[in-house]
């Protein structure tokens, strides 16, 4: 099965563990960079935060290959936890998941924002998807946004889960 076989389900609390280890996997080589990587601490700071109502699992051929979540919050959609295997990044499909959670924000005419590590070449993907420096005052991350497309509102809830 092609990699561009893809699909987005909802992710589960069952789903924590091999999508711990997908996070660690891909972050390692730029913590390690920014001499930040502590293989307990990457792991437990993704299960800390995770939330399965917000998340989605990317499968790949049906195997989980990556996650995204987009958390509505005071107005605006965080994209957090957008992680892809490294077989499958490259692909398009990072840049297909964005584009879907993209016109969500859009439709709701909300922006998106996101933190990404100094130097991440992940920063690459969102400036593609117009994502412009929004601040980098903290020495590891950078603040990221994206102004919606559409101006006005269709009604969403930025409260609720797009």
């Amino acid at each position: 099965m092609p990699l561009t076989h893809w699909t987005l389900r909802p992710a589960t609390p069952a789903d924590v563990a091999l999508l711990a280890e997908i996070r660690a996997d891909v972050m390692r080589a730029d913590l390690v960079r920014l001499g930040r990587y502590d293989p307990v601490h990457v792991r437990r700071r993704f299960r800390d935060a995770f939330r399965a109502a917000d998340t989605q699992v990317i499968e790949i051929g049906g195997v989980p290959a990556g996650c995204v979540a987009l958390r509505p919050a005071d107005g605006t959609y965080w994209l957090e936890h957008f992680y892809l295997a490294r077989h499958a990044q490259g692909t398009g499909i990072g840049s297909a998941v964005l584009t879907g959670l993209l016109a969500r924000a859009d439709t709701a005419g909300l922006p998106v924002r996101l933190t990404v590590l100094r130097g991440s070449p992940a920063r690459r993907l969102y400036a593609r998807h117009g994502f412009v420096l929004e601040s980098d005052d903290d020495p590891i991350d950078v603040l990221l946004v994206r102004p919606p497309l559409t101006s006005g509102r269709s009604g969403a809830d930025p409260g609720r889960r797009p």
